[in-house]
């Protein structure tokens, strides 16, 4: 049989770059290109509607080889991570049940979150039983001062048992910066406690004993480059202090361990994580380590809290399976899926099983496991990860510049940083920018939540143990306001309110944009908990204001469209005469002429949501 040598596809021609871009140019109609599907991210860079192989020449990350230096494909050949699930310990005996428990449903990970108090040879003996060391990792969360000492009791408990240490895999979440991040304390004396614990790690040579927790600087509303470049800083502090103190690189470089967090920007965070590998490992190729094994990145990932909401909490869900595929994709080494009811009470035993089930889902059902770095070769992902790469290394310099990550934490600017793009993702969500699905887009009309929040939220976020009465000694503290708190303070206000406001749909004249507009309105005012009345259309703008004042109506909003407001917009606000708040869909071109007429409040896709839902609220006496 003749060997088949021809290219498939080869008798058509190849289509440039201007050609798309000449017919994507003709079919926007005379839209500017760049302002209709460019998209403006929040990272600093631009990201084209698409890439093209042209665009990937050059790039280092193409290159590499999962397992190799930079590690940009991967630290390892394979892709298999571990389930982790936390447990807050109040007894060590009860967190020791859950764990035997968890261990029998597809948790390879444990994560415990122990009072400093409790750090005793006997609890931990009590915490562990039953648990092989060899075969689970594990991970422990304590007070800063009380990390050697349980490093030391885990040594000992080790060796009691005849385990082999350097079998036993884990980490102690020593983090000297939670103290100004978290907590509003300085803590420019690290070093000597951080001494104290690598030298009680000798004990315990496989165990990753000091934690860079990016995910704090995603839970407070960091942009990615942000959490990447910060990060990068961090882990570069540990290892200069520590390099200073006398230790090798190869012995600070291989006891850290990255805590990242996940949003729901799903390509760009699969290029983080490569993008944080090849990046970290270059900063540790500089120090010169004795071994470039040194330089792979162990890191762990949790689904965001910024992002998470009280209403329409399943789409929680949504949100973190779509993070968790990012990080599995992205090659991370272990996970962990906040359970979707975290925001609003102490999770229970169905959304703690279902947030293990997100995991075992990839792996069992969709194999995500079984592929090395499956995104390699997308040109998305290719351009993306170069682009972060760049961004935040242009942070990570910056940073370097004024002094490193420990005087800039210990001085409130990373703080500042992060807070400041806090704020500006919460006008993002104020304003539609930022979807929030079933909170600033699309709520549940009906749904009431003020009886299902069990527990109070604080502003101190401190590795799942609540510290929400943190003494603030004059350093700015990271704020952990969710992205829909905004929202939820709002429509929560309603629902305490002695009657929630009616917002009746005045629909007439053309029928498409009536519709559309009505749609709108209701999405609009449904955001803040109001009852929306929606309607079919009227003949006469009297007759929809006389069904309105029937129906008890506090707002009226008027729906058609722009060409007839200038008709139907004067006769309906005098024939409501006042016994209504009147609202125009839409921004006409006759706006000034009817605001001349005393017609002042507009809705539309550029309205400050939240700005307007609150003076409406203010308006009608609901505090």
């Amino acid at each position: 049989m003749a060997e088949q040598k021809e290219k498939l596809f080869s008798e058509f021609e190849p289509v440039s770059t201007e050609a798309w871009v000449a017919k994507i140019t003709a079919d926007l109609k005379g839209a500017p290109f760049e302002k209709k599907l460019v998209w403006k991210t929040g990272e600093g860079f631009n990201a084209n509607p698409f890439y093209r192989l042209e665009d990937l020449e050059g790039l280092k990350t193409t290159t590499s080889l999962p397992g190799e230096f930079p590690y940009v494909r991967g630290v390892k050949k394979d892709n298999e991570w571990l389930v982790r699930q936390d447990i807050e310990v109040s007894c060590c005996k009860a967190a020791n049940e859950k764990a035997l428990d968890i261990l029998n449903k597809g948790v390879s990970s444990l994560g415990f979150v122990i009072k400093g108090d409790d750090v005793n040879a006997e609890n931990i003996a009590t915490l562990l039983n039953g648990i092989c060391p060899e075969c689970v990792e594990l991970n422990f969360s304590t007070c800063l001062c009380k990390a050697a000492k349980l490093i030391a009791i885990l040594g000992e408990y080790f060796a009691s048992k005849g385990v082999d240490a350097a079998k036993c895999k884990g980490s102690i979440n020593y983090d000297p910066f939670k103290k100004p991040l978290i907590k509003g304390h300085k803590n420019e004396n690290w070093v000597e406690n951080a001494k104290a614990v690598l030298d009680a790690a000798k004990a315990l040579p496989a165990y990753k004993v000091l934690a860079v927790n990016a995910y704090q600087l995603n839970n407070a509303g960091a942009y990615i480059y942000q959490e990447l470049g910060f990060a990068l800083a961090w882990g570069n502090e540990l290892i200069a202090k520590l390099t200073e103190a006398g230790y090798t690189v190869d012995e600070v470089a291989k006891r850290i361990k990255f805590n990242f967090g996940i949003s729901s920007n799903y390509f760009m965070e699969i290029a983080k994580f490569r993008a944080a590998r090849w990046l970290w490992a270059e900063i540790v190729a500089a120090y010169k380590p004795a071994c470039q094994c040194a330089c792979k990145m162990a890191a762990h990932a949790q689904t965001s809290r910024w992002n998470m909401t009280v209403y329409d909490a399943h789409v929680n869900l949504l949100r973190s399976q779509t993070e968790t595929m990012s990080a599995a994709i992205a090659g991370v080494d272990s996970i962990t899926v906040l359970p979707f009811d975290e925001t609003f009470e102490t999770p229970d035993e169905f959304s703690e099983r279902i947030a293990r089930n997100q995991q075992l889902l990839l792996k069992e059902e969709s194999h995500f496991d079984k592929v090395v770095d499956p995104s390699a070769g997308s040109y998305t992902v290719e351009m993306f990860t170069n682009s972060i790469a760049d961004v935040a290394w242009k942070l990570f310099l910056e940073t370097e510049e004024k002094g490193g990550f420990g005087a800039m934490a210990n001085a409130g600017e990373i703080q500042a940083a992060v807070n400041a793009s806090n704020v500006a993702r919460h006008k993002a969500v104020a304003t539609r920018r930022e979807s929030l699905l079933g909170t600033n887009q699309f709520p549940n009309f009906t749904e009431v939540a003020a009886a299902k929040i069990k527990k109070e939220e604080g502003s101190c976020c401190c590795d799942g143990a609540a510290q929400n009465h943190c003494e603030n000694e004059g350093v700015a503290k990271l704020d952990f306001a969710r992205g829909a708190s905004e929202f939820e303070k709002l429509r929560l206000a309603t629902e305490k309110a002695e009657k929630a406001p009616k917002v009746f749909m005045l629909t007439i004249g053309n029928l498409a944009m009536r519709l559309a507009r009505s749609q709108f309105s209701c999405n609009f005012f449904a955001c803040a908990g109001y009852k929306t009345i929606d309607n079919l259309g009227f003949d006469t703008v009297e007759a929809g204001v006389e069904a309105a004042v029937e129906a008890g109506a506090d707002i009226v909003v008027l729906c058609s469209s722009d060409d007839e407001y200038a008709e139907y917009a004067p006769a309906a606000f005098k024939a409501l005469n006042g016994r209504a708040l009147f609202v125009v869909a839409g921004a006409p071109a006759c706006m000034e002429d009817l605001k001349a007429q005393g017609i002042d409040q507009f809705i539309n896709v550029k309205s400050n949501v939240l700005e307007t839902l609150q003076a409406f609220s203010t308006k009608l006496g609901i505090k």
